[in-house]
């Protein structure tokens, strides 16, 4: 992305994907590093205190606890699961959701605004946790050849189908739906934390190094940054409730009876 020009006294370089490779702080430990440790202090510790003195009419922070994970185990894990199995998961779903948003939740909180999803590591480290208890279970339920028949060769079809569709569905189901998983919370983060480093830093330079014409412009700049954020956090808060479901829902798949 080329400079911008609009006064002698410097230009404005737009933010890229240089905004996400940050220096480290120490030794080899960075910026996210340290965001996505605290963030599982942040889950822990809320929890353990908001839930240590549990009451019968609840406080802020019980009835918040209480409804994240109802939210957790009856919206997410069992309607995606099933009433038969999901219990056995809800550890692992509701910890991906509270896990994800928090990390989520830090592109616009102030002083840190950075969320850590951005960085394509974290999520494909998030998914390749969720692939091996996906098909971990799959094949403990159906057998190692049972199971590649549940996945392959869904009832129903004629067979000479079975021959494009077969491949096809094991691409799906071992690659492409997994991959996407990662992809998708990756990509929501990146593009909404440098759309906002965008209009941010775009309205802090018409305002402070652009010519008098264009100061005023700065204005608008902001109050798009304002309205951005606020969409963004609706994002985040979505993209830990898509990630968590899915993961559900291919868990679900995985132990069903039929395809």
């Amino acid at each position: 992305m080329g400079a911008l020009v609009l006064s002698q006294g410097g230009t404005f370089d737009p933010p890229g994907v240089d905004s996400f490779f940050l220096p480290p702080i120490f030794g080899g430990v960075t910026k996210p590093i340290v965001l996505v440790v605290l963030s599982a202090v942040i889950v822990g510790a809320y929890f353990f205190f908001a839930t240590r003195n549990l009451k019968v009419v609840p406080g802020r922070a019980q009835f918040a606890a209480e409804y994240i994970y109802d939210f957790s185990r009856n919206t997410i894990a069992r309607d995606q699961i099933g009433a038969k199995d999901f219990q056995r998961f809800i550890p692992l779903i509701f910890g991906l959701f509270t896990f994800i948003l928090v990390n989520n939740i830090f592109g616009i909180v102030p002083l840190i605004q950075f969320p850590t999803m951005a960085k394509i590591g974290f999520p494909i480290a998030l998914f390749i946790m969720v692939y091996v208890v996906i098909h971990t279970v799959g094949f403990r339920r159906h057998g190692f050849l049972g199971y590649f028949k549940h996945v392959m060769f869904p009832p129903g079809v004629p067979k000479p189908v079975y021959i494009l569709l077969a491949p096809i569905e094991f691409l799906q189901k071992f690659l492409f739906q997994p991959v996407a998983l990662a992809i998708r919370v990756f990509a929501a983060m990146f593009a909404g934390h440098l759309i906002l480093l965008v209009f941010t830093l775009g309205g802090q330079y018409l305002l402070l190094e652009a010519s008098a014409l264009f100061k005023p412009v700065s204005i608008i700049s902001f109050a798009f940054a304002i309205i951005l954020t606020f969409a963004e956090a609706l994002i985040q808060v979505l993209q830990a409730y898509i990630f968590a479901v899915l993961s559900a829902n291919f868990i679900g798949a995985a132990l069903a009876q039929e395809h």
